[in-house]
């Protein structure tokens, strides 16, 4: 159950964070456009739920849940000036990731089609 609730989360996000380079693939259609505005309303449950069930699966593929858990911090970056604690820490690691956000992007779509088969 937590493996396909990772698998649409994957799939969600690297959709979400993948959407430049996925409009330019798909042309006029704007498919991926359309997708995406359904999820973005979902943006914070997907990085949450990519973050907390990929930490649960760690010892899935270690490499893969590693690309889940940067994808979750980039879709989670709007929340975290709500943990005063640790905001500059998160906010550097997300600032650190943005130049990579299309690559996390496909690389989350990936591995969710991947864990379909």
């Amino acid at each position: 159950m937590i493996g396909l609730l990772l698998t649409i989360a994957n799939i969600s996000g690297g959709i979400l964070l993948g959407l430049a380079t996925l409009d330019k693939w798909d042309g006029e259609s704007n498919f991926f456009n359309n997708i995406a505005s359904k999820l973005v309303p979902f943006q914070t449950v997907i990085g949450g739920a990519l973050v907390i069930l990929s930490i649960l699966t760690i010892r899935g593929g270690l490499l893969l849940n590693i690309v889940s858990i940067l994808g979750g911090i980039l879709l989670l970056t709007h929340v975290f000036s709500k943990v005063p604690a640790l905001e500059a820490t998160l906010r550097k690691i997300s600032a650190s990731l943005m130049p990579f956000k299309a690559i996390i992007g496909i690389a989350l779509l990936v591995i969710g089609i991947l864990r379909i088969f």
